[in-house]
Protein backbone atom coordinates (compact mmCIF):
# COMPACT_ATOMS: atom_id res chain seq x y z
CA UNK A 1 0.00 0.00 0.00
CA UNK A 2 1.35 3.84 -0.83
CA UNK A 3 2.95 5.99 1.27
CA UNK A 4 1.10 9.10 1.32
CA UNK A 5 2.02 12.03 3.77
CA UNK A 6 1.01 15.32 3.74
CA UNK A 7 3.41 18.45 3.19
CA UNK A 8 3.27 19.21 5.85
CA UNK A 9 5.53 16.53 7.21
CA UNK A 10 8.41 17.12 5.23
CA UNK A 11 9.36 20.25 7.71
CA UNK A 12 11.00 16.16 9.54
CA UNK A 13 13.55 16.05 7.19
CA UNK A 14 15.20 12.78 8.77
CA UNK A 15 11.87 11.15 9.50
CA UNK A 16 10.63 11.59 5.77
CA UNK A 17 14.39 10.00 4.77
CA UNK A 18 14.67 7.21 7.46
CA UNK A 19 11.05 6.43 5.80
CA UNK A 20 12.21 6.96 2.53
CA UNK A 21 15.41 4.35 2.83
CA UNK A 22 12.80 1.93 5.10
CA UNK A 23 10.13 1.32 2.59
CA UNK A 24 12.62 0.54 -0.40
CA UNK A 25 9.21 2.55 -2.67
CA UNK A 26 8.28 6.06 -3.22
CA UNK A 27 6.26 8.19 -0.50
CA UNK A 28 3.58 10.39 -2.45
CA UNK A 29 3.24 13.93 -0.77
CA UNK A 30 -0.21 15.53 -1.09
CA UNK A 31 -0.84 19.20 -0.88
CA UNK A 32 -4.24 21.19 -0.32
CA UNK A 33 -5.67 16.97 -0.23
CA UNK A 34 -4.05 16.63 -3.99
CA UNK A 35 -1.08 14.91 -4.75
CA UNK A 36 1.90 17.30 -5.47
CA UNK A 37 5.15 15.36 -5.42
CA UNK A 38 6.71 11.87 -5.18
CA UNK A 39 9.78 11.04 -2.82
CA UNK A 40 12.04 8.39 -2.57
CA UNK A 41 15.81 7.32 -1.71
CA UNK A 42 18.34 7.03 -4.23
CA UNK A 43 18.91 3.30 -3.64
CA UNK A 44 15.09 2.85 -4.59
CA UNK A 45 15.55 5.57 -7.88
CA UNK A 46 18.52 4.05 -9.10
CA UNK A 47 16.54 0.93 -8.75
CA UNK A 48 13.76 1.79 -10.40
CA UNK A 49 15.78 3.28 -13.32
CA UNK A 50 17.82 -0.10 -13.65
CA UNK A 51 14.53 -1.63 -14.18
CA UNK A 52 13.60 0.27 -16.77
CA UNK A 53 16.39 -0.01 -18.38
CA UNK A 54 16.26 -4.00 -18.23
CA UNK A 55 12.37 -4.16 -19.43
CA UNK A 56 13.69 -1.94 -22.57
CA UNK A 57 16.20 -4.26 -23.35
CA UNK A 58 13.88 -7.00 -23.13
CA UNK A 59 11.00 -5.51 -24.99
CA UNK A 60 13.64 -5.19 -27.64
CA UNK A 61 14.77 -8.77 -27.52
CA UNK A 62 11.42 -9.60 -27.84
CA UNK A 63 10.75 -6.99 -30.79
CA UNK A 64 14.15 -8.55 -32.76
CA UNK A 65 12.67 -12.45 -31.93
CA UNK A 66 9.86 -11.39 -34.01
CA UNK A 67 11.82 -10.83 -36.82
CA UNK A 68 13.91 -13.59 -38.09
CA UNK A 69 15.59 -11.93 -40.87
CA UNK A 70 17.64 -10.48 -38.16
CA UNK A 71 19.37 -13.87 -36.68
CA UNK A 72 22.26 -14.72 -38.14
CA UNK A 73 23.39 -18.31 -38.41
CA UNK A 74 26.82 -19.27 -36.04
CA UNK A 75 28.55 -20.41 -39.23
CA UNK A 76 28.35 -16.19 -40.67
CA UNK A 77 29.14 -15.03 -37.27
CA UNK A 78 32.32 -17.00 -37.00
CA UNK A 79 32.84 -16.55 -40.45
CA UNK A 80 32.71 -12.26 -39.89
CA UNK A 81 34.45 -13.13 -37.06
CA UNK A 82 37.34 -14.77 -38.94
CA UNK A 83 37.70 -12.02 -41.74
CA UNK A 84 37.45 -9.30 -38.76
CA UNK A 85 40.76 -10.87 -36.67
CA UNK A 86 41.90 -13.28 -39.44
CA UNK A 87 42.52 -16.73 -37.64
Amino acid sequence: MPEIRPIKDLRNTMEISELCHQLEEPIFITKNGYGDMVLMSLETYEKSLAKLDLYEKLAQAEKQLNHEESFLEAEQVFEKLKEKYGK
